[in-house]
């Protein structure tokens, strides 16, 4: 585990289903990654909804120990955020907002304009970046946007992985913002942090709802824990099974959870609550 100075010093996690996730808000969150950004101290984000957590659940030596060791694992979903609230101890702060990872990036975008450090967008398509790309310089005319890359839909030969890792690097960026889809994002986060100096922050659908790809739910939606169902309806043969199987089998094992019954698959970490 990273030992980090004290101004770097991340929160404390609360077990949702053997997964830490961090109390944090968009204020803390965003200069924790701010100030990790400036003294080139490697760290990982994964804002995470209910998919993520059971995806860590049903995975637990893969994708489950891996978030486990990322250094912030933000409560993305409303119900996420619910299950903390349920869940924390008395000395841990109830949670008024979820951290949203589109949300969370237009934070990190604004704060790294003003204090120039340049981003890199790395994930989808040649096309979606350039769109992205083009709407975050006109909201941030600021923003140092140091480079982009749009990797291929398979394995990456060594040849290729290298090359892509060096780009970065000399690119300078201190912000990597990756939109791979999970749990894809998180496993090349949590590969190449020993590799990059940098704040890897796995933002997912956030390069295609910037880039005008894909429309966000309604505020009233998302406020309610109803963007599941707004996404479904956008595109229900590629998340059917994401939504209609994974969020009743969540409520269910949150219950076992709440009545002590749920037999975790991960070992908790020690600073898990």
């Amino acid at each position: 585990m990273t030992n980090y100075p004290p101004s770097l010093t991340p929160p404390g996690k609360t077990s949702v289903l053997g997964i830490g996730v961090s109390h944090s808000n968009y204020y803390d969150c965003t200069e924790f990654i701010i100030n990790s950004a400036k003294v080139r101290q490697s760290c990982t984000v994964a804002p995470t909804p209910v998919h993520g957590i059971m995806t860590g659940y049903l995975d637990p030596k893969g994708h489950g120990d891996r978030l486990n060791q990322f250094t912030l694992v933000v409560p993305d979903g409303q119900p996420v955020r619910w299950a903390m609230n349920l869940l924390r101890k008395p000395d841990r702060p109830h949670l008024s907002d979820r951290v949203y990872g589109p949300t969370l990036m237009l934070h990190l975008c604004a704060a790294a304009a003003n204090e120039n450090i340049g981003i890199f967008l790395y994930g989808s398509t040649p096309q979606v970046l350039e769109s992205l790309q083009q709407n975050l310089q006109d909201k941030f005319p600021n923003l140092t946007i140091a480079g982009t890359i749009s990797p291929p839909f398979r394995s990456l030969t060594p040849e290729e992985d290298a090359e892509y890792i060096q780009q970065i690097k000399d690119s300078g960026a201190g912000i990597i913002f990756i939109g791979l889809g999970c749990p894809r994002q998180e496993a090349w986060a949590f590969e190449k942090s020993q590799n990059l100096d940098s704040a890897l922050v796995c933002v997912g659908a956030a390069f295609d709802f910037h880039a005008g790809n894909v429309p966000q739910a309604p505020s009233w939606m998302q406020k309610v824990g109803l963007e599941w169902l707004f996404r479904l309806l956008q595109e229900p043969t590629r998340l059917w099974q994401r939504y209609i199987l994974l969020n009743p089998l969540y409520l269910i094992l949150l219950s076992l959870q709440l009545m002590r019954l749920l037999p975790l698959k991960t070992p908790l970490k020690k600073d898990f609550s």
